[in-house]
């Protein structure tokens, strides 16, 4: 992202929120961190920060802690362990241990309800891996304050009981030295101390001579002697070998555990990055409640869609002292993209223009902003400031060649995605020569279509704003009864300078000013005050036509949602008629065995001519149930929606899947309108009207984790089939249908409801089933449950 000019930060105040958000962090990483911060331009990726940021708020309003505290920098830790053989101290084992802690307790945290609630915070740490167990061996070493534990080993556990035990041997023969030795009168008051390691008599000079032993050391003066008594020196000797054995078998743990922990060193080192991850989150999150911040809506243009906004370290200075802060809204209509700020000065015009760059550069920092949730901001690719004396004495500029030098950057680099900053345009040089140029600028910057604030006291600018289409006038109120500033933006409307207001209340005379306003004339004056008339007029025209747009896409959007409607009842409608029709003809396929007992006794009573005629009027009202049913189905299930219009009909090669959901597949031939369809490892044929077409199937890495798309699409196959009262030819189609769905899906248990009667129908589910050449197996439920009349097929 281009910036200019170099010193942006500091012009637009961003370097102090990033030292805010310094402050926060809970480790030295982090804030190295923080001070990468920068703006990015790819949309995608500021909305993921945003939405990390406006989760880490979420946890805070819900005061659900996130298990995050201090922590210290493992790198250097990390590069002495890839050395081989390196033998870490339990300094920095402990360090390892924290930062291990800290990412087993964020992964615990996310339990189900939190991963729904947080989902971008999860997405961090989904994919990572880790074992519990690194935690553990580590420690089984070091206790929590970071020591080497005394269990440590069978072997360290036995050393320290050693040392413990001479330890008391020692206490036990020195005290009984000390009582000796003291009642001779050979000791000072301070009787014993430390030298080289080993406990020492505190004996005085003249007496030196009298008490066996090993002389250490001497104080200064030399008048007392610091004497190892010659009873002790074996038990110190034991207990000086014991600790030189401890410091081996320490060494020798601490070498193993390393060694252990190699393999990891890169794993440890994801794992640190991310918890400074979650660090800066945090850090910029806490910043983000004190200012109120949200997420505004993220647009991929450039846009001004500014509703009460603050800006931030304002809003932060008078949140302290108790003072009110006044919002902004700055929402430009197309085709308006670039907004003349004019006002008395001391009104808030600079402010808010560079609210606007601040807020600009934390939201594609990844920062919330103070601003409603309504608020509409876009993506900018450049951001150009002039902002300030721009006066160097080193490159021999003034002022005004400074910023002219400026404005020759911005006309080489700006395009349509630019963000342009300029406070008092035109001004440094003499006013109708330095409005001319700047109206000159202007213009250009309109030409290229640039996104831009610009303050200014010029009136030409203000005229050319009025007169020039995406270029909008705008002002800071003034309460002229009491002469102050309201700091409230008014979009569409000139501001006045209040140049002789200002001066009569700040202690000018009379005859200055009215020599003043005699030189300026009247005409100056009416020329504000009509400008100021036409704007407001031009402005009310623009928000009448706004609202207009807005209700005709309200009044756009109820048509389609009534045709939507409308559509959707007329399907229900129908689907009530199919389900109807379909109840009916299952109730006379039903009832079709009584009337063929009644046909059998007619016959039996040689009624024949009466026995064809009922058969013939069952046969008439079934083929018109049947008729209406197939009718239905097609008008619900079968008729092409937009999108299938659109891509057209199934041709050999597409992807395609079952209507009722299942797996996907290629089509490989298509004959007399059914197509044959590779799916996996199986082939089905389907009818083409049965099928829509699919997106191709991805490649999916191998891995323990569950498919919720299956589970969706299990989840609209029935398991279980009434075919009570069909035909043979009827029963054939509905069952290979039925087995064909249960194969894409997955199915392992099916149902079959076929009835008693002469098992005609139950040998047809048999058949039906040795087409398929699976392993499976028939059995029947208990009577209650159907008995025979229902066949459970259990796919192997």
């Amino acid at each position: 992202m281009q910036l200019e000019p170099k010193d942006l930060y500091e012009k637009l105040e961003f370097d102090k929120v990033l030292k805010l958000i310094e402050v926060e962090c809970l480790g030295i990483l982090g804030r190295e961190e923080v001070q990468k911060i920068g703006p990015i331009t790819r949309k995608a990726v500021i909305d993921r920060l945003l939405r990390e940021s406006e989760e880490f708020k979420r946890t805070i309003e819900n005061n659900d802690r996130f298990p995050i505290t201090s922590y210290a920098d493992i790198s250097h830790d990390l590069e002495l362990l890839k050395v081989p053989d390196f033998v870490l101290p339990e300094e920095a084992l402990g360090r390892i241990n924290i930062v291990l802690r800290f990412i087993h307790e964020i992964i615990k945290y996310f339990n189900d309800d939190r991963r729904e609630l947080y989902p971008s915070l999860h997405d961090i740490i989904s994919e990572l891996v880790f074992d519990s167990n690194l935690i553990d061996e580590i420690e089984r070493v070091i206790d929590e304050e970071g020591n080497i534990r005394a269990d440590a080993s069978p072997r360290l556990l036995k050393i320290r009981k050693n040392i413990g035990a001479k330890q008391k041997e020692l206490d036990k023969h020195f005290r009984s030295v000390i009582n000796e030795y003291r009642n001779k009168g050979w000791l000072t008051d301070n009787v014993e101390s430390f030298r080289n390691g080993r406990r020492v008599l505190s004996v005085p000079a003249e007496h030196k001579r009298k008490i066996r032993g090993i002389i250490h050391d001497e104080s200064a003066t030399g008048k007392t002697a610091f004497i190892e008594p010659e009873s002790i020196i074996g038990i110190n000797n034991d207990i000086f070998d014991l600790e030189q054995e401890e410091k081996r078998e320490i060494y020798r743990i601490l070498k193993e555990l390393s060694a252990a922990l190699r393999p990891y060193a890169p794993n440890m080192e994801n794992y640190q990055k991310i918890l400074v991850r979650y660090d800066v989150i945090q850090a910029k999150t806490k910043i983000a409640v004190r200012m109120s911040a949200n997420k505004p809506r993220l647009r991929e243009k450039p846009i001004f869609g500014y509703q009460e906004a603050y800006h931030p370290l304002l809003l932060l200075k008078n949140n302290e002292s108790g003072k009110l802060t006044v919002p902004f809204n700055m929402r430009l209509h197309k085709p308006n993209r670039l907004l003349i700020l004019s006002g008395p000065n001391a009104g808030g015009k600079s402010i808010s223009m560079k609210a606007v760059g601040l807020l600009q550069l934390m939201l594609q920092s990844g920062m919330l902003v103070p601003v409603h949730e309504e608020t509409e901001m876009g993506v900018y690719h450049k951001i150009f400031a002039d902002i300030g004396d721009q006066q160097s004495l080193e490159d021999d500029l003034s002022t005004y060649s400074s910023r002219l030098q400026n404005m020759k950057t911005f006309l080489d680099n700006a395009d349509r995605q630019t963000l342009i900053l300029i406070d008092e345009f035109g001004a440094g040089t003499d006013p109708k020569i330095g409005g001319s140029i700047a109206e000159a600028i202007l213009r250009e910057f309109n030409h290229r279509r640039i996104f831009g604030v610009i303050t200014t006291h010029f009136s030409n600018l203000k005229i050319f704003a009025y007169k020039t289409k995406g270029i909008v006038n705008g002002s800071m109120a003034f309460d002229k009864e009491n002469l102050s500033p309201t700091f409230q933006l008014r979009i569409g409307k000139p501001g006045s300078s209040y140049a002789f207001e200002i001066a009569a209340k700040s202690g000018l005379g009379k005859e200055v000013l009215d020599y003043a306003k005699h030189r300026t004339g009247e005409n100056e004056k009416a020329v504000d005050q009509l400008l100021v008339d036409l704007q407001q007029e031009k402005q009310e025209i623009e928000e009448k036509m706004a609202k207009m747009l807005s209700k005709e896409e309200q009044l756009d959007k109820l048509i389609r949602n009534y045709d939507h409607l409308h559509r959707e009842l007329e399907v229900r409608r129908k689907r009530v008629k199919l389900e109807a029709k379909e109840q009916a003809l299952q109730q006379v396929a039903r009832e079709n065995k009584e009337l063929e007992n009644v046909i059998r006794e007619i016959k039996e009573k040689q009624n024949l001519e009466k026995a064809k005629k009922v058969a013939a009027q069952v046969k008439e009202e079934r083929k018109k149930i049947n008729e209406e049913v197939v009718t239905l189905r097609d008008q619900v299930y079968y008729t092409p929606t937009a999108k299938e219009r659109k891509q057209g009909p199934i041709k050999v090669g597409d992807f395609v899947k079952l209507r009722t959901g299942g797996a996907t597949g290629e089509v490989e031939s298509i004959e007399k309108g059914k197509a044959v369809v590779q799916m996996g490892l199986m082939r089905i044929t389907a009818k083409v009207k049965d099928l829509q077409h699919a997106n191709a199937p991805l490649n999916v890495q191998k891995t323990k984790s569950v498919n919720t798309d299956t589970i969706t699409q299990n989840s609209s196959f029935q398991s279980k089939i009434d075919i009570r009262g069909m035909r043979m030819e009827e029963a054939y189609k509905v069952l290979e249908d039925f087995f064909d769905q249960a194969l894409m899906v997955g199915a392992s248990q099916l149902r079959v409801i076929h009835g008693k009667g002469n098992g005609v129908l139950r040998n047809a589910v048999q058949m039906k089933l040795k087409e398929y050449n699976l392993k499976v197996r028939m059995t029947h439920p208990e009577p209650e449950f159907g008995g025979d009349g229902v066949s459970i097929i259990d796919i192997e």
